[in-house]
């Protein structure tokens, strides 16, 4: 067999399962950020470090499209832990961004439905369990959050963050 084929079926069979879940569920525990996930900056933050959480926000997903809270206040500065718990039957996430970054995963989420999750400003969680973001907010604005899950943003399952100085 040429080297170039094998290669090739060596690499979709190695990276098949970082694309989607399938009917897998996740871990009954909290998902905790990987301890080598690298560390990512963007316009809106950056990966928080465990060791300096300023406060833990809980958040709550439900079948009705909804998260309460749905607008949540941080200070520049603040590294904030996201408790993000499904009260519902079907999966949620909870991504935070800009309304272009939002956008932009939903696209994605539409292609890939079950899609893993990598960057530390995203996390879902399947029914009665309990997703966990640690993130930094380095810059003022009002930012984003919502569950990109087909149909779950345009049903209205969205929030705001203001981040102050």
């Amino acid at each position: 067999m040429n080297r170039i084929v094998i290669a090739g079926l060596a690499l979709a069979l190695m990276t098949g399962g970082a694309a989607a879940h399938g009917k897998k569920k996740h871990a009954d525990k909290v998902q905790m950020v990987p301890a080598n996930l690298d560390m990512v900056e963007n316009e809106f933050g950056k990966t928080g470090d465990p060791n300096k959480v300023s406060r833990t926000i809980a958040v709550s997903m439900s079948d009705e499209m909804k998260f309460e809270p749905s607008h949540i206040e941080v200070k520049v500065g603040e590294t904030i832990r996201f408790l993000a718990a499904n009260k519902g039957e079907v999966l949620h996430e909870l991504v935070i961004g800009r309304t272009s970054d939002l956008m932009k995963h939903a696209v994605l989420m539409e292609k890939f439905p079950n899609m893993e999750h990598a960057e530390p400003y995203m996390a879902h969680a399947d029914e009665g369990q309990t997703a966990e973001i640690i993130w930094t907010f380095s810059k003022p604005g009002t930012f984003e959050y919502g569950c990109l899950i087909p149909g779950h943003y345009d049903s209205g399952m969205k929030g705001s963050i203001t981040v102050v100085n």
